[in-house]
């Protein structure tokens, strides 16, 4: 298959047309990913069913594709940075095909584990996506730009809203059997109409490893290991919570998480947009101070359905804020390692999503109950906060135009 590539030169005077493709089509090739990386937990009662699982084993499933998926961001956008985004998108989606075709075919849970292990690669679409979008944009279109391509978080929702019914009209293997057929359809599109991202081949590893040597590298990483860390996780344990607590369906709880993760995830850009038009760390205080707050309400409504319900709106809302004016940030801590520091940042955000439902389940085990677990969350928060006062909006950092 024939890559068309094109230069720096091109992207800084091409068509906008080159640009919003690869903007769109970046962003569906997310969402499908996206829906094979959280393909879980929709479908958790039922697995758990299938597979006779605990809380711990259940939410150990859900927090699986969410390891992989996070560590390998790092690699996966230093290599779209050095080999062009276009090509490591395409060899990413074959690769997906192989768990989506294991996991209907396993017959015990160590063999589902690792299926689901595989599955996690398709979370490092995240940071292919940016590295790829955001080098059409210039910088004071970045923060909009990057947010529409985040809308890829999207793949929670539809996956939410669509799986659990594929599955009880056509059964099980249909799900996968879905899933597979949607990949290889957006994989061919993305490879006939997308453009090659201008790259630097000569780039050796430890010059897009310098990125961890910035210190804004790493508080944009714990920052965002809050916000997108509560948008995989919540997205993972709204079904859990709702099943287990409120007696809901699959069905149905399938649809409150995905009014979580489509609100988490609408929301997105509209941070980028303000981020663009305003001083994105004292966006941040507020969004920290608004998790903050709608965490306690959470924590203090596990026998209250509507306060409980409006607590993960809320919670939705403010991390999709902070997602957006996060990677606002991202493009000025090392200009020309956008993949490198979205591959940092992005792993962090995806441990927050991988620890949250670990120790949430584990925590329920224990002691019966939720409240501790979410109870740490609001101390993330509370440190998060102290993190930017000290860094950013008292401190000498200076990606802040």
């Amino acid at each position: 298959m024939m890559i068309m590539a094109t230069t720096q030169q091109d992207v800084a005077h091409g068509s906008r047309l080159n640009a919003y493709t690869a903007l769109i089509l970046a962003t569906l090739a997310m969402i499908v990913c996206f829906m094979s990386w959280s393909n879980f937990a929709p479908l958790a009662a039922q697995v758990g069913t299938m597979f006779h699982l605990s809380v711990a084993s259940r939410t150990l499933l859900l927090a699986t594709p969410v390891l992989l998926g996070s560590i390998a961001r790092i690699p996966v956008g230093i290599l779209s940075d050095k080999y062009g985004g276009k090509k490591v998108y395409i060899i990413l989606m074959i690769f997906i095909l192989i768990p989506l075709f294991m996991i209907p075919r396993v017959h015990s849970f160590g063999m589902l584990l690792f299926a689901a292990l595989l599955v996690g690669m398709a979370g490092t679409s995240f940071a292919v996506g940016v590295s790829y979008a955001s080098v059409w944009f210039p910088k004071e279109q970045q923060g909009l730009a990057l947010g529409i391509v985040s809308m890829g978080n999207m793949g929670n929702a539809v996956a939410a809203l669509t799986l659990p019914y594929i599955s009880k009209s056509h059964g099980f293997t249909a799900v996968y059997n879905f899933l597979m057929i949607l990949t290889v359809v957006i994989g061919v599109i993305f490879a006939i109409f997308c453009k090659e991202m201008p790259t630097n081949p000569n780039k050796t590893m430890s010059e897009a490893l310098s990125v961890a040597k910035e210190s804004s590298t790493w508080y944009l990483s714990l920052f965002y290991f809050l916000t997108f860390g509560l948008f995989v996780a919540f997205t993972n344990l709204t079904p859990l919570f709702l099943t287990g607590m409120f007696n809901y369906s699959q069905v149905t709880a399938g649809l409150y998480a995905a009014l979580f993760a489509g609100v988490c995830t609408i929301i997105r850009p509209v941070g980028g947009f303000m981020a663009d038009k305003m001083r994105p760390m004292m966006l941040l205080q507020w969004v920290f101070v608004a998790i903050i707050a709608f965490a306690i309400l959470i924590m203090v409504s596990f026998k209250s359905q509507p306060l409980f319900i409006a607590g993960i709106v809320l919670v939705g809302l403010a991390a999709g804020v902070g997602n957006g004016v996060v990677f606002k940030m991202v493009p000025y801590v090392s200009q020309g390692n956008t993949g490198a520091v979205t591959g940092f940042v992005g792993a962090m955000g995806g441990l927050g999503g991988f620890f949250p439902p670990l120790v949430i389940g584990w925590i329920k085990e224990w002691t019966g109950s939720y409240e501790l677990g979410i109870g740490l969350l609001v101390l993330t928060g509370v440190i998060c906060l102290f993190a930017l006062w000290h860094h950013f909006i008292r401190g000498d950092a200076r990606i802040v135009k």
